[in-house]
């Protein structure tokens, strides 16, 4: 039977399955939900096991449980490792909604309810592919699945989990549908991410906050010095003039560059959403290239001295500010890290204490799009949609795919189906039924390219 009939035919039966996953509020945020996190696992579980994993099972860890199952075709052939989440983010503000978050609805060609999309949506595209070459005698080669409860909350317990079941979780590579398209008749695959370095600083001048008539121009006011500090950071050409801060940063290859100049983008109207009259960023560098394989650097937040209503003449005693670095795949986020205390440290006066705290962080990842898994997933779309994906890198970090590439050393393919539409974390998260029935078709096509 073709993938087309197969989906017609099992349509209403694959939405009550996916319904009765949304229904469970599998809020990993709120303690509250902690049954409703056991139930939602559970109900994978079975749903795995009817789609024709030869085992699955729910298995604890530092928070909550995860769902692993498996298919074994031949210990001689290649695996495939599915991950995927089965946590929403919480509801609210729930005035917003149109319908009960909890209680999907089909309108407008739409799922519509939490979960829809991010990520139980997504997850049974990946399940029913699988199903239908179980079914159809179809499958060439092994699939795993792993689907964790706490992605929406950081994967606090992932870590360990992976660390301790290594051997368990071997695969060739990682399947994964939780990011998005261009658009729904652009499809793309995501095929690079950003990592993260976050800090907190801490600038000290006098003991106490100073009367600005009595010491201002006498003694350094550290909020001054904090904004002299900062504006250094980044030269006239946009570069980060922190030493060595480059030494990693691996330049994207012409052919992908090439395929981003082919994305449509409106700089214009991308401009006048945001309200400003002019971009800036690094040099001899396309606004999408700044903003998603380039790293960056920003002041999140500055405060100190006084901020209430009226005026105050004060000089203060402390200033602050949280700053965060976008790194790119290469950079070690705790490398960068040291790098900016020791920068920052080394450019600090005498007249200032300066004491920077590395708060957390993130690796990047990229995937080459001369990857194998790459190349079917590209093949898969290309089936599913009528037309080629573009590779697009997201300016974003996922720290646990480059988590998954450091402990399991398995290189990951996002192959998400998403639109910006979607929605997701917010009221009225919804997803497509086209686009559902395509992610099938193109998931099937890419297990059926990655056998060959």
């Amino acid at each position: 039977m073709e993938i087309k009939q197969y989906i017609q035919e099992n349509e209403e039966r694959f939405l009550n399955e996916l319904f009765s996953l949304i229904r469970i509020p599998s809020i990993s945020a709120l303690p509250a939900h902690k049954d409703d996190m056991l139930a939602c696992a559970e109900r994978w579980r079975q749903l795995l096991l009817e789609a024709g994993a030869d085992e699955a099972m729910v298995m604890p860890s530092e928070g909550h449980p995860l769902v692993y199952a498996e298919k074994r075709v031949s210990p001689d052939a290649p695996t495939v490792l599915v991950y995927a989440h089965y946590d929403v983010m919480p509801a609210e503000p729930l005035e917003l909604w149109k319908s009960q978050p909890f209680e999907p609805e089909v309108r407008d060609g739409r799922i519509w309810a939490r979960g829809a999309d991010d990520d139980k949506g997504q997850s049974m595209i990946q399940v029913k592919a699988f199903e239908y070459l179980v079914r159809e005698g179809l499958l060439r080669h092994n699939v795993k699945f792993i689907f964790e409860g706490e992605e929406e909350i950081g994967s606090p317990s992932l870590n360990a989990f992976l660390k301790a079941h290594k051997e368990l979780l071997k695969a060739d590579v990682i399947l994964v549908s939780d990011t998005s398209m261009l658009g729904a008749d652009l499809p793309s695959l995501t095929t690079g991410l950003r990592g993260l370095a976050y800090w907190e600083i801490e600038v000290t001048g006098p003991n106490r906050d100073l009367h600005s008539g009595h010491f201002g121009g006498a003694v350094a006011n550290p909020i001054n010095v904090l904004c002299d500090l900062l504006s250094k950071v980044i030269d006239a050409d946009g570069r980060i003039t922190i030493p060595h801060f480059y030494d990693d940063v691996e330049e994207v290859p012409a052919a992908e560059r090439e395929m981003i100049a082919q994305i449509p983008f409106d700089e214009k109207k991308y401009m006048e959403a945001i309200e400003v009259k002019a971009l800036k960023g690094e040099k001899d560098y396309s606004t999408l290239e700044r903003n998603s394989c380039r790293p960056s650097f920003d002041v999140c937040g500055i405060w100190g001295g006084y901020t209430g209503e009226g005026s105050k003449t004060v000089l203060p005693s402390k200033a602050y500010a949280k700053v965060s670095s976008r790194l790119v795949p290469h950079q070690q986020h705790e490398k960068i890290s040291q790098l900016f205390v020791d920068y920052l440290t080394q450019q600090a006066p005498d007249y200032v204490q300066v004491k920077v705290t590395p708060l957390h962080g993130g690796e990047g990842y990229v995937c080459p799009i001369d990857h194998p898994a790459y190349q079917a997933a590209e093949k898969g779309f290309e089936k599913a949609f009528g037309k080629k994906p573009l590779a697009v890198r997201r300016g974003g970090s996922i720290p646990i795919i480059s988590d998954f590439e450091q402990i399991l050393g398995i290189k990951t393919i996002l192959m998400g189906f998403g639109l910006e539409s979607d929605a997701i974390h917010s009221p009225n998260e919804n997803f497509s039924l086209d686009i559902f029935r395509k992610g099938i078709e193109a998931v099937v096509e890419f297990h059926q390219q990655y056998n060959k």
